[in-house]
């Protein structure tokens, strides 16, 4: 289902993990549970992933990962602010020491001038640690383009952290 070389990098990811002890959580929105979906397509992974978060509506995001009603009306859902939030709320909501979060305008609609079909935000979130992020401009380029996409920047941005 996913592409060989993402799924060899994430078996190395969930390793290091192992070695590390991490536990991880992902919470997810433009990419719709596809980053849960690649690391649980690697057997043995329930030893390192603890849990998935699909927050697709601002209230799922507040709800589910605490992100602050006033963050999504200050900077709106797709920004570096929530990105970081989620991130913090999946570690938080979870038995994980470390979580990567993903909001971005998957498209073909939804764009505007200022928050772009293409435009994602990536964050990574350690349990005690610093919050990372990443801000990904990949253009029109379709959906399924998109969200594999941030998938892929995604296990790069964890490889990163640990």
């Amino acid at each position: 289902m996913f592409d060989p070389e993402l799924t060899s990098r994430t078996e190395k990811l969930l390793q290091s993990l192992r070695e590390k002890k991490l536990m991880l959580a992902t919470a997810e929105s433009c990419t719709g549970g596809l980053i849960a979906g690649l690391l649980t397509e690697i057997a043995g992974s329930s030893d390192v992933v603890d849990l998935g978060f699909v927050t697709y509506s601002n209230e799922a995001k507040n709800e589910c990962l605490g992100v602050p009603g006033e963050l999504l009306e200050e900077f709106g859902a797709v920004s570096e602010e929530v990105a970081r939030a989620m991130a913090k709320g999946a570690v938080h909501r979870s038995r994980a020491s470390i979580a990567v979060a993903v909001t971005g305008v998957a498209g073909p609609g939804g764009g505007t001038d200022e928050k772009p079909v293409g435009l994602v935000h990536v964050a990574v979130a350690r349990s005690g640690g610093e919050t990372t992020h990443k801000r990904l401009k990949l253009g029109d380029v379709g959906r399924v383009n998109v969200r594999m996409a941030t998938v892929a920047e995604a296990i790069g941005l964890l490889e990163e952290a640990i």
